[in-house]
């Protein structure tokens, strides 16, 4: 082989390298962290939902949560839809008193 040749598959390679640390490997690294806070819910947790819906865990099940998002209204959502965890509602409820 030619050394253009070398430099071509070199430069192919490199293109991949950068992608990869650029691109890949970030999404992966979030993703990896978004399933250990999902696996970290409990109950009485404070969480957002990607649809902005704020709530707080009541019951964690295999594959949902039920949140209470008022005063004895619940409803039910996927693990996969929870955005972020919020400090826990009691948590909340303790720095509300002290204000």
């Amino acid at each position: 082989m030619p050394s253009s040749q070398y430099s071509q598959l070199i430069f192919i390679v490199a293109i991949f390298a950068i992608l990869y640390f650029l691109m890949i490997r970030p999404q992966q690294q979030r993703q990896k962290k978004h399933q250990e806070m999902i696996r970290g819910l409990k109950a009485n947790d404070s969480i957002v939902t990607a649809g902005g819906i704020l709530g707080a865990v009541v019951k964690v099940k295999e594959d949902t949560l039920v949140l209470q998002v008022a005063e004895g209204v619940r409803i039910q959502v996927l693990k996969n839809a929870i955005a972020q965890v919020r400090e826990s509602a009691e948590e909340e409820e303790d720095k509300e008193k002290k204000k």
